[in-house]
């Protein structure tokens, strides 16, 4: 059975929580980092020329060694102390990519900590100003989550943290002539990163590559037919498969939500309705139809 590539649909295979649910966020794009770090260079520069045209008058009346030491303090708070800081409170997020709409993020997708946020820093300091960015622009370029060096080693990565409110994946739609064929069909638990890559190889269809579109069609078709009982109809296209699947998913989910929301509001109505000696009462002696004794 043909295993599509996941890569292909922009989902990242390791955001997965304990609870099997997956994690949609967008590595950002090269040119939404590099201008969050342009406008952090000129934050930084700008709080450079502060700090030591405040220290400037220690480093003149001090002695040689003295004033070298308060120099090297001031230029490592600047350049690695204040950004390690910033992104550590802020969980990840600098004023440029604040910005930007920006954030850091582990690789399992979880907040930042001072361990990543200092790795971070020691290592941008050196592919940022010592390396003037070329180590940076190629590790990024080289990386399809766009991670510069300083990320590999601290295990993260930048997402792109505001989306467009119609960026999201629209839900299938039932194809009507398989509706009766859904209808019936024993559809068993769908994985949710297979039903998730459904979903967005759907939304994304239109803008694939022919050959892409029906390479990853078929494979995804495969691969859900694994969970479903009878097959569909011969000839049913497989993306005509996958949204039915998808869509039926859904409505039986749907069912399932509203009977249960249902079945715990009867409880509470026999419950109310019962004698308040009953053990299924939940009312005081005295009460009357609801209301508080008084």
């Amino acid at each position: 059975m043909s295993q599509p590539d996941l890569d292909d649909l922009g989902i990242i295979e390791d955001l997965v929580t304990g609870e099997a649910v997956v994690l949609d966020l967008r590595p950002a794009s090269f040119l939404s980092r590099a201008v969050a770090l342009i406008l952090d260079w000129l934050v930084v520069v700008v709080t450079f020329l502060v700090v030591f045209y405040g220290l400037s008058v220690v480093i003149v009346i001090s002695d040689a060694a003295v004033g070298a030491a308060v120099g090297l303090v001031g230029f490592l708070a600047v350049f690695i102390g204040i950004p390690v800081t910033v992104e550590t409170l802020t969980r990840g997020r600098s004023l440029g990519k604040l910005a930007m709409g920006l954030r850091v993020v582990r690789d399992d997708g979880g907040p930042i900590r001072m361990r990543q946020a200092l790795i971070r820093g020691l290592l941008g300091f050196f592919e940022i100003y010592l390396a003037y960015g070329s180590v940076a622009i190629i590790s990024s370029l080289s990386n399809r989550r766009g991670k510069r060096l300083g990320d590999h080693l601290a295990g993260t990565y930048v997402v792109l943290e505001r989306t467009p409110t119609n960026a999201r994946t629209p839900p299938a739609v039932m194809p009507p002539r398989l509706a009766g064929w859904a209808a019936g069909c024993d559809l068993g638990r769908v994985p949710d990163r297979l039903a998730v890559a459904t979903r967005q190889f759907l939304a994304r269809a239109a803008r694939l590559h022919p050959a892409s579109r029906e390479r990853l069609g078929i494979g995804l078709a495969q691969q859900l037919s694994a969970y479903v009982a009878p097959q569909p109809p011969p000839g049913t296209h497989p993306e005509e498969f996958l949204a039915a699947v998808l869509a039926e998913r859904r409505e039986r989910d749907l069912r399932r939500l509203r009977a249960e929301a249902e079945a715990r509001a009867a409880r509470e109505a026999r419950r109310r309705a019962a004698s308040p000696l009953s053990p299924l009462g939940d009312s005081l002696v005295g009460e009357d139809d609801g209301a508080p004794a008084r």
